[in-house]
């Protein structure tokens, strides 16, 4: 097998050695196919299957079929893979019921499922905690399914979790200001599981054999959104692209002893924020956005003290960055710089160039550093 082969991101998840799943994201929608299609049809695909944004199809058994009343509720149990994800083991169900032509698709959140209750997210105060992607996955499949069976794709979905109101307490839902159950999740539909040694391990061989390969310009990515915009900007191979995760330490630590031309990090803002305040693991339950951190970076910038003041309670990463925006201060591109000069004091003198890229949830480039 060539080098070529072996490197980037799918060779790390497969050295690992550890067996993927399913997000949240990924369930709803293959219960919003199936029972949209026993509503159009009378009869559920059992399995159903789907196709991720990456393109894979996999085939989910269903937990759950009822068709009465004009509407059709189907379940599939959420499998995290050997991910410690207090979701394994859900029963992430939706309900399908038909509107009028030209309505669209309209989601509602369930019993399990949280409601919006603070700015800062990538959706509004008052929707369901269904996320962008998820959302545009089951508008992607009610439309085949329309498509397939004659429908309109005019429908109403109601997304619920069984106990999800219990299990969002073991995450941050709550003090995100998401209140009454989990969110559904997902930007590549699958999971990724990690061992921090495992996944430690297959970063510093992602580095081996992309030096193998002659890649002098590799980047420490925080996920597959992140690796798009990386792409996009440099035109990388996949062997030069490493699935950083939380792990900015390990990449760092890994090239300042095996050093490349070039190191590019890029990930989500407020994920980047942490790098920028010097924590090296960027996990959420390791390491959390420092907004008073924030609000020094953005007196920096010439942020007001009512803008400072207004940080420095903000109720995510996101909100600050956003309140900065519109103040003309400029957040993203003082995190991206402090975010570099944290990875190279962590390098120590290596000879490796370093620049910084962070995005918002959709991809788009919120602040960059030079390399230096």
């Amino acid at each position: 097998m060539s080098s070529e082969a072996q490197g980037g991101r799918t060779a790390q998840l497969k050295h690992t050695g550890l067996r993927p799943g399913w997000t949240t994201g990924a369930c709803a929608t293959a219960a919003t196919t199936a029972a949209y299609t026993a509503l159009l049809t009378g009869e559920f695909p059992d399995p159903v299957t789907i196709t991720l944004p990456k393109g894979q199809t996999p085939a989910f058994a269903l937990a759950v079929e009822e068709l009465a009343g004009g509407q059709a509720t189907a379940g599939v149990v959420k499998d995290a893979g050997d991910d410690p994800d207090v979701t394994h083991g859900a029963l992430v169900r939706s309900t399908v019921r038909l509107l009028p032509a030209g309505s669209g698709v309209v989601f509602r959140a369930g019993p399990g499922v949280g409601t919006v209750t603070l700015p800062g997210l990538p959706l509004a105060v008052g929707d369901p905690a269904i996320n962008p992607v998820p959302r545009e996955m089951m508008r992607d499949h009610v439309a085949r399914v329309a498509a397939e069976h004659g429908g309109t794709g005019d429908v109403e979905i109601t997304v619920s979790v069984d106990d999800g109101e219990e299990i969002a307490r073991f995450t941050w839902n709550i003090r995100l200001g998401i209140l009454g159950g989990i969110s559904i999740l997902g930007t590549t539909g699958i999971v990724v599981p990690y061992s921090c040694s495992a996944w430690i391990d297959s970063i510093r061989r992602g580095v081996d054999v992309a030096l193998a390969a002659g890649h002098r310009h590799v980047a420490g990515c925080t996920g597959s959104t992140s690796e798009k915009t990386v792409v996009a900007e440099y035109g990388l191979p996949e062997i030069a692209l490493l699935d950083m995760g939380d792990f900015a330490g390990a990449v760092l630590k890994y090239v300042r002893r095996h050093p490349v031309e070039r190191l590019t990090i890029c990930g989500g803002f407020a994920k980047l924020s942490k790098l920028a305040a010097g924590h090296l693991d960027l996990h959420s339950g390791r390491s959390q956005v420092d907004k008073p951190f924030l609000a020094r970076l953005a007196r920096q910038g010439g942020a007001s003290e009512a803008l400072a003041a207004e940080i420095e309670v903000a109720n995510t990463g996101l909100a600050a960055l956003q309140s900065c925006m519109a103040a003309g201060v400029p957040l993203g591109d003082l995190v991206a710089v402090a975010a570099r000069d944290q990875a190279l004091s962590v390098l120590r003198g290596a000879p490796v160039a370093v620049d910084v890229i962070c995005i918002d949830r959709a991809g788009a480039v919120v602040g960059r550093s030079e390399a230096r």
